[in-house]
């Protein structure tokens, strides 16, 4: 810049000056920008609202959700709590952006553009409650990305690039009790990667590339209540594999490509764990042995594996199960009797898509007490034995979707439809009744007209040769009527005599020859009584 005629002229150095003076230069057009916007009742402060955005003064909520932001507002008020920035095309977190903004208690970041996070880039966020930096790009965070977030209870990492776990990459989020980092690409976690985290209570590590369960990282997750470690590659589950996580009540293996799994796999978990899912697997066998020592298991679903039967006692041990669910099983065919007779207190079973499972035990459903819901729903079976479980008294029962045979049979079926109404039934035989609810049948359409019109047809053949049959008899009795009270006198005459003689045989029994003698000897002996004369 050079001085001419006391005016000042600007060389071709000026571009190099405001690059020297930029921060100076952002202040000045921050100022002047915020000089000519309106100003915040709540903290006095001049603010714009992006376009196609919603500012909230009074929740201090502000929503830019599914704009076209690439960067984070910095005109906002300063005071708010809640940021969604959602569904835009930001590609890095500014820091000096969220210097304005030290209130904050919640920030959503998701499904943005996401390649990095400087360090400290939430170094004013002492506040911060919840994160969620889930469905972006990020390959890699470190033991300063998240440094100054010493409120923050939820950070969501799900859904990014992320391949190791270093350790004590957390160790600043003492009060974190969730965390997210499900569906990334993981493949090592060190010993100490969650040293420092002594509230989490919740843990997604599934959907990874791990090929074991990383038991040697649980050592500092002694109070986490609940692990979702499935969709990984473990294939098997040894010994001991949660015997650190003494505190966890849900335990969730779905889709952990498991094959087999040790008899002492969950050991350490019998005192808590209340819920377990080990669906879509390929268990070709219920594993009782390992499943007996959960005696305080509630809550179990193993659909989706490859077994094919639920033979006697598949689930013993399991004495406080409460819900069963068994879904989209490909070769489940039979549920044996007995298959439950250690569950008395379930009150929930759930079969469902089980599509070749046809037989179910007579006895397989009694004998439980508490059952309240029976969903049987989109099996392979044809009908229903009245006396399987008492229907009137369950809270719901579906059995929708199963490929039914409308017969007379099931007409008591079809009454406990019309009287609850809960459930739509279809046939599907006879090919007469396909895709007609059972509920609109009448006995004939079911065929009980016809089974009762031959079940009377029987009775009163029956009767008839009954009738026919004492007709004959009473003609019989009639036409020989005097012969036969000949040999009734004739009897009645034998009968007498022959108790003549036994009495005339008594008789003489009674006075024999000897007995004869000896009285007329004492009748000689007897003196002769005087008579005294008048």
């Amino acid at each position: 810049m050079i001085e001419r005629n006391g005016c000042r002229f600007f060389t071709h150095n000026f571009a190099e000056y405001l690059y020297e003076n930029m921060f100076q230069t952002a202040i000045i057009v921050i100022v002047t920008t915020l000089a000519i916007v309106p100003m915040s009742e709540e903290t006095g402060v001049n603010t714009v609202c992006p376009p196609n955005c919603a500012c909230n003064e009074d929740t201090l909520v502000v929503i830019c959700k599914e704009n076209t932001l690439n960067e984070v507002p910095i005109t906002l008020n300063p005071a708010i709590e809640r940021l969604i920035l959602g569904h835009n095309k930001i590609k890095t977190v500014d820091a000096a952006a969220f210097q304005f903004y030290s209130m904050l208690k919640h920030i959503d970041f998701s499904n943005n553009q996401l390649v990095r996070i400087p360090n400290q880039a939430f170094g004013t966020q002492a506040k911060l409650i919840e994160l969620h930096l889930n469905q972006n790009r990020l390959s890699n965070i470190t033991d300063k990305t998240f440094h100054g977030l010493k409120s923050l209870t939820v950070l969501n990492l799900r859904g990014n690039f992320l391949e190791d776990l270093p350790n004590k990459i957390f160790n600043h989020l003492s009060r974190l009790t969730e965390l997210d980092l499900g569906h990334n690409r993981i493949q090592r976690i060190d010993p100490e990667t969650f040293e420092g985290l002594p509230s989490l209570k919740i843990l997604h590590l599934d959907d990874n590339q791990l090929t074991k369960v990383p038991t040697h990282s649980f050592q500092y997750l002694s109070g986490l209540a609940e692990l979702h470690i499935g969709l990984n590659s473990f294939r098997s589950l040894g010994n001991d594999s949660f015997a650190r996580l003494n505190s966890l009540t849900k335990l969730d293996l779905a889709g952990a490509g498991l094959v087999n799994i040790s008899d002492f796999a969950f050991r350490g978990l019998d005192n808590n764990l209340r819920s377990l899912i080990l669906s879509d697997n390929e268990l070709v066998t219920i594993p009782t042995k390992q499943l007996s020592k959960l005696s305080r298991l509630e809550e179990l679903s193993i659909g989706q594996n490859p077994f094919s039967t639920l033979p006697k006692d598949c689930f013993k041990g399991l004495v406080n199960l409460r819900h069963l669910v068994v879904s989209g099983a490909p070769n489940l065919v039979a549920i044996d009797t007995g298959a439950f007779a250690e569950n008395l207190n379930l009150e929930i079973i759930t079969f469902t898509d089980n599509k070749q499972l046809k037989y179910i035990g007579d006895q397989a459903l009694t004998g439980l007490p508490n059952l309240k819901d029976a969903i049987l729903r989109d099996n392979g079976f044809v009908s229903f034995k009245e006396s399987l479980v008492p229907w009137p008294l369950l809270r719901t029962f579906d059995v929708s979707g199963n490929p039914i045979d409308c017969e007379c049979s099931l007409s008591w079926m079809r009454d406990l439809l019309l009287q609850r109404n809960t459930t739509h039934v279809l046939c599907s035989v006879p090919q007469s009744l396909k895709d007609k609810p059972l509920r609109h049948l009448t006995a004939e359409d079911l065929g009980c007209s016809t089974y009762v019109s031959t079940h009377q047809t029987i009775i009163g053949a029956i009767c008839g040769i009954v009738v026919a049959l004492v007709a004959l008899l009473l003609i019989l009795l009639y036409r020989y009527r005097h012969k036969i009270h000949d040999l009734f006198k004739n009897y009645k005459w034998k009968k007498q005599t022959k108790v003549n003689k036994n009495k005339q045989a008594e008789y003489q029994k009674t006075f024999n020859d000897d007995e004869f003698i000896i009285r007329t000897a004492q009748h000689q002996t007897l003196k002769p009584i005087p008579v005294t004369e008048l």
